[in-house]
């Protein structure tokens, strides 16, 4: 009778471990629900690299997430959607642009926050925005060159 006790223990403690990283997991890819967020729009002329999910962090800590990314037919811009933790309130003149993780690292959304003493209200755009700065192109401006390198006299 010990032998089976134990055996109900031991699988008990490993539903519980699963259980905990199962929620554990859950929140840290953000799917405790939406409460405690309001959304703000953005149109940039370039996202490469952002899709749904992808983080908005101000001072490099994660606010908010992108929720919804479409094509404005009209201008041509991407525009984006971002929902923002309510316990973050940015000033109107916030600036918003497409930041990169490194040379081969990922894309985030960064919040740049303005001096204006009135706030942006849920639903509002935020007008100064930043596209995505291109590494191929980059380095295609880099190995190219311009021609004006000032090799000699000839």
């Amino acid at each position: 009778m010990s032998e089976s006790s134990t055996e109900v223990l031991t699988g008990a403690a490993v539903l519980a471990a699963a259980v905990g990283f199962v929620l554990y997991a859950g929140q840290s890819a953000g799917l405790s629900g939406p409460g405690g967020t309001y959304d703000l729009t953005a149109s940039f002329r370039s996202v490469e690299g952002v899709t749904v999910g992808t983080d908005v962090r101000l001072a490099g800590v994660k606010i908010g997430t992108v929720t919804d990314l479409d094509l404005n037919i009209q201008t041509f811009f991407a525009d984006a959607v971002i929902s923002i933790d309510d316990a973050v309130v940015l000033p109107e003149d916030s600036a918003i642009l497409v930041s990169s993780e490194g040379l081969l690292g990922g894309a985030f959304i960064e919040v740049i926050p303005g001096g204006s003493l009135d706030n942006l209200a849920p639903g509002d755009e935020i007008e100064d925005t930043q596209s995505a700065v291109s590494v191929v192109n980059l380095l295609m401006k880099f190995v190219g060159g311009d021609g004006e390198s000032g090799t000699g006299g000839q």
